[in-house]
């Protein structure tokens, strides 16, 4: 298959003061250890983010977490497909096909974790599935903030990274997903999303890759 890098690098780079990052569902609900529905390879992303975190806000450019959130009052088809989002009863076991409250409305387990948490004025979007887009007011908010170019990190990279990422393709947006920024919760599987990015919605770069680029931008 012809190579598309140099055509990608072209179209899709991120346009310098008019780049977000975004944090994808790196919750407690997935990364904190004996959750139902913990996600280990998060923890080991969770400094790459921190670095970028650091690297956007100091270049004042836009930060933006999302949090995926089940609630009984909206019982949408992903708590029958995961029920472990589902509310856990009181003294119940807990555990992988289990009702367990993971990322349940008002829960903490619904939250940021305490390493990534948010700052006041950095856009939250709560989400009912995996595309953070679908139902939610991101895409107004991006292009409020004039955001044109969106740098993906998150959990899980097949899952809700992967919806993302596509739905904001097909807004316009210029996407590049961090690949050592993303996780998932089966490893072996972990390079066959990215490839699927790489070849038909994003750039696919290492944190050192952005972290280089936008240090390099002056605006």
């Amino acid at each position: 298959m012809p190579d598309r890098r140099e055509a990608f690098e072209r179209e899709l780079s991120p346009e310098p003061g008019r780049t977000a990052l975004v944090v994808v569902d790196m919750q407690r609900g997935f990364l904190d250890p004996g959750e139902a529905m913990e996600v280990p390879p998060a923890r080991e992303t969770v400094p790459v983010l921190q670095t970028l975190l650091e690297l956007f806000r100091a270049r004042r450019l836009p930060v933006v977490f999302t949090e995926f959130v089940y609630s009984e009052g909206a019982p949408l088809l992903v708590g029958r497909l995961h029920p472990e989002h589902r509310p856990a009863k009181p003294g119940a076991p807990r555990g992988f096909g289990l009702p367990s409250s993971s990322c349940l409305e008002g829960t903490p387990s619904a939250d940021t974790v305490p390493d990534l948490v948010p700052r006041p004025g950095e856009l939250v979007v709560r989400k009912r599935g995996y595309d953070a887009f679908a139902g939610t007011p991101l895409d107004g908010a991006l292009r409020a903030r004039n955001v044109t170019s969106l740098v993906v990190t998150g959990t899980m990279t097949d899952i809700c990274v992967l919806a993302t990422v596509i739905s904001a393709f097909h807004r316009q947006y210029r996407v590049t997903v961090v690949e050592d920024g993303v996780s998932t919760l089966w490893p072996e599987i972990q390079r066959a999303p990215l490839d699927i990015i790489g070849r038909a919605y994003g750039r696919v770069v290492t944190a050192k890759e952005v972290s280089d680029q936008i240090s390099s931008w002056s605006f």
